[in-house]
């Protein structure tokens, strides 16, 4: 399968160093700590010196990210970005920071993200955030209930009503991540659940149960991309970023045009195109997990199946999907693009241990994807992964 290499400007770009902070339940530690410690991690992971980091990435924390992270970890870069989209900020972020490199604007790009979203709630530090606010286009929808949860309890009894997919489908979702978690060490959860776990459960939002809907955690991770020149001094195997897509589609849910498309059907479509490459070549996919619905309207949507499989498509197993649990079980500490990256690119270096995905003969997956969603499906940022 052959795939054009993503060159922006004159400079392939490759992922050099990945790496998560201690995750799951981390009582003792502030954001920053959770930034830094990851941020270490995937330094140590690529072999370079933090000398060669120009660039720098961030959001979340603060209110001058990434300017009072970088300053934490002591870091003076010259190119920076602070875009903010939700849980699909990291693959925007990584598009951004693929081309600044690419185009020479940088050298080597740094992603973290930390969070003691668990945490805080424990010690009462904040509560549980049912809606963004009620400011702006907000204004006329939250007087009426439309919590985060309900927005997508909504879109997904939408995908049931018109598609026929089942509830029993999309407890499906939560089972096979579950199931993944059990073989990732990392894993916040890892006792095995069935179907009828999931569907017996604590009623959140009509149709979703309480194992429908993500964990909370604490949790960091980072990822730091590189020139083609940094390559050959980097610990492990370069993973190149082939192609990337980003797309917003809707604010308020007057004005999103159809409950089940989500931006993944642009941002996908752009990212595979770039790449060179069809679904069909890619052999694992990360996808963002918020809820079990997420999953399976974003299959569709990125093309690995026509509207209205993805219920059938996902019993099938045709493809292995959120290897690491995703957020329905290994982490997921407020927003968890970054996430996604780290785990496709441990997958293609062949580095995640019991549930490495592998070919029929063997060797390990070419190809993976991994596509981020934010919002209530309000934005969607999609990044194809090759090894090279």
């Amino acid at each position: 399968m052959a795939a054009a290499f993503r060159t922006a400007g004159t400079r392939k770009v490759a992922v050099v160093g990945v790496a998560l902070s201690d995750c799951g339940r981390v009582d003792d530690a502030t954001p920053y700590r959770l930034h830094a410690q990851a941020a270490r991690r995937a330094l140590a992971d690529s072999g370079l010196d933090r000398s060669v980091v120009d660039g720098f990435a961030s959001a979340g924390t603060g209110l001058l990210a990434p300017v009072e992270v970088a300053e934490y970890l002591g870091l003076r870069p010259t190119w920076v970005d602070s875009t903010s989209v939700g849980g699909s900020t990291w693959e925007v972020m990584a598009a951004h920071a693929a081309d600044a490199i690419a185009a020479g604007h940088a050298n080597a790009v740094l992603l973290v993200y930390g969070s003691t979203a668990r945490a805080d709630i424990r010690a009462g530090r904040r509560t549980g955030n049912l809606s963004y606010g009620a400011r702006g286009p907000l204004q006329f929808e939250v007087p009426y209930g439309h919590t985060l949860i309900a927005k997508y309890a909504m879109a997904a009894r939408r995908h049931m009503i018109e598609h026929g997919t089942t509830i029993e489908q999309l407890a499906e979702v939560a089972v096979q991540a579950r199931a993944n978690a059990a073989l990732n060490p990392e894993a916040m959860f890892r006792d095995p659940i069935t179907v009828d776990d999931v569907l017996s459960g604590p009623m959140i939002a009509d149709p979703f149960t309480k194992l429908h809907c993500c964990i909370r955690s604490d949790g960091g991770a980072a990822v730091l991309l590189a020139a083609e020149e940094y390559v050959r001094d980097s610990r492990g195997a370069p993973v190149r970023i082939l192609g990337t897509g980003e797309h917003v589609s809707h604010a308020t849910m007057s004005e999103w045009p159809d409950f089940t498309v989500s931006p993944a059907a642009v941002s996908g479509r752009l990212a595979f195109e770039r790449a060179g490459v069809r679904p069909a070549d890619i052999e694992l996919a990360e996808i963002y997990d918020a809820f079990t619905y997420m999953t399976l309207v974003t299959l569709e949507d990125l093309g690995f199946c026509k509207k209205g499989e993805g219920g059938a498509y996902l019993q099938s197993r045709a493809l292995p999907v959120n290897t690491d649990g995703g957020g329905l079980s290994a982490q997921h500490p407020g927003m968890r693009g970054l996430f996604l990256l780290v785990e496709a690119v441990r997958q293609l270096r062949g580095e995640a241990g019991e549930r490495q995905v592998r070919r029929p003969d063997g060797s390990l997956p070419e190809l993976a994807v991994a596509s981020g969603t934010g919002g209530w499906f309000c934005s969607s940022g999609t990044v194809v992964l090759g090894r090279g």
